[in-house]
């Protein structure tokens, strides 16, 4: 088993997602022993879309520049990440009622026509099918599927969109009203 952590969350030290993530692993690894882990840490900065990018990605790959494949370089690394990996454990933070702004840069960089969708007459296709993710949502205050979480859905749908439609939500929310409480019930969807 080829395993993808991402680490949504700009806290080290402190994280309920990033401790959670741990568990999820962990719990995967008691499963199936030998599994290989990557790990993107998005509080380590990803380049955003610009316009140099949006150009270089609507050229044709095989007429590209080499300016235009090395803009595209840190994408491409990306996708080839999430290409090799049969699970994606996400550890996905609410901040300001949405996701973080590094989840949002990493949505856009793999999210590329022909790569990880393609377009077909009935609308979009994700193409990265035959994957399990998780995602672990953690936030302090409301919880996840309030009228304020505009994060979980959002995720789900950006994975779906890719192809990626097994996904598995580990609920962290609103931990500011009793932290016992939060991790006690998302080790009981880990565990599940």
């Amino acid at each position: 088993m080829n395993i993808l952590r991402i680490d949504g969350s700009m806290r080290r030290t402190g994280s309920i997602s990033r401790q959670l993530t741990d568990e999820v692993i962990d719990n995967l690894i008691s499963q199936t022993p030998g599994a290989a882990i990557r790990v993107r840490d998005l509080a380590n900065p990803l380049p955003y879309v610009t316009e140099d990018w949006i150009n270089a990605n609507f050229t044709d790959p095989d007429e590209r520049t080499e300016s235009q494949k090395q803009t595209l370089a840190h994408s491409d690394q990306l996708m080839e990440e999430l290409e090799t990996a049969d699970t994606i454990i996400i550890g996905l933070p609410i901040y300001n009622f949405g996701v973080p702004a590094a989840v949002k840069a990493w949505i856009d960089l793999i999210a590329r026509a022909r790569r990880t969708f393609k377009y077909t007459e009935t609308g979009p296709e994700g193409l990265l099918k035959g994957k399990m993710a998780y995602i672990v949502v953690a936030s302090g205050g409301k919880g996840m599927g309030t009228e304020i979480d505009f994060a979980t859905d959002y995720m789900k749908f950006a994975l779906g969109f890719v192809g990626i439609k097994n996904v598995k939500v580990i609920d962290a929310s609103a931990h500011m009203s009793g932290l016992d409480q939060t991790l006690a019930r998302a080790r009981e969807a880990i565990a599940a």
